[in-house]
């Protein structure tokens, strides 16, 4: 992720990257070369030669890192999921807030093209009123032997769903109640989990996360929205180092689906752009703003209890 923003920031011409930060001062330079900065192994250095800092780190740690550079009146912008749990991730806007910094998290789907289509469609009711929305993210990560296997990573209900809780919550609000249960894995940690949210008016939506997929799966994510004179269908599939390949469709009264033309973008380039205008007084901090990935994580928190039960 580190690589990807720094690509990001290479083509923003209003930002100048001061360094990259890591452990290894291989891989620090090597992601400061993309971007034409200084590669640097000590966080605090970092911290101090920056207006603002980006934590692409693992979300484990993110919180100690985050706060100090809030501490010394940096504006900040973190990777999702922003903390594993709600006590760090509280503890982060609160020291946003005494510092007066903004603390901006990278909620991507609200930067992605077919995802902020459905947002526009859901907000104009061309269409009609929303009734439901269906969400999968499918990964083999918690296999050992699974090319996407990272042992820093948590469980699918963090990793993975807390992406389209935050859109869901986006386009509908959010819901009065949540259930959820789990197909669990060797170890018995729960490996695969689907979570059901209601809504007082009968609107519902569900999401589904694995990390279970066999090794050879390739990582998959997708949504279907279901208007009252349309649905469409978004799929992307991460079937190698490239691009993924996407196809997003809408149903409507039409023998059958045709495609939704969405314009190509980057979506790393497109959030990092707007810490950049928030930072600058260009843009509403509102859209990205922490509180909105503890409204995610919140709904994280609630899936665990409810897979525990």
């Amino acid at each position: 992720m580190g690589t990807a923003h720094a690509a990001a920031y290479a083509g923003m011409p209003d930002a100048t990257v001061a360094g990259v930060f890591s452990r290894d001062l291989a891989r620090a330079r090597s992601a400061a070369s993309i971007c034409k900065a200084a590669p640097f192994t000590d966080a605090t250095a970092l911290i101090a030669s920056a207006d603002a800092i980006d934590v692409c780190l693992p979300s484990a740690i993110h919180h100690a890192f985050v706060v100090p550079a809030l501490d010394a009146g940096k504006h900040v912008f973190c990777e999702t999921p922003l903390a594993l749990g709600l006590d760090e991730a509280r503890q982060m806007r609160d020291a946003a807030r005494r510092a007066d910094r903004l603390l901006q998290v990278g909620l991507l789907m609200r930067s992605l093209g077919a995802y902020e289509h459905i947002k526009a469609v859901a907000s104009s009711a061309e269409h009609g009123r929303l009734l439901s929305v269906a969400t999968w993210r499918l990964g083999s990560y918690l296999h050992p032997d699974a090319p996407d296997h990272k042992a820093h990573y948590g469980d699918p209900s963090t990793e993975l769903m807390t992406f389209d809780f935050d859109f869901i919550q986006w386009l509908m609000g959010r819901p009065t109640r949540l259930s959820a249960s789990a197909a669990r894995s060797p170890q018995g940690a729960a490996g695969e989990i689907s979570a059901l949210l209601s809504y007082p008016d009968g609107r519902h939506a569900t999401v589904i996360a694995s990390g279970l997929m066999p090794p050879g799966f390739p990582f998959s994510v997708g949504f279907r929205a279901l208007f009252e004179r349309a649905s469409f269908d978004h799929r992307a599939v991460f079937d190698s180092n490239g691009p993924p390949k996407s196809t997003f469709t809408i149903f409507n009264d039409k023998a059958k689906g045709a495609p939704v033309p969405v314009p190509p973008s980057n979506p790393y380039q497109v959030e990092l752009q707007r810490f950049v205008n928030c930072i600058n007084g260009r843009a509403d901090p509102e859209l990205l703003d922490v509180e909105r990935a503890i409204e995610a994580l919140m709904l994280s928190a609630a899936t665990q209890r409810a897979v525990e039960d």
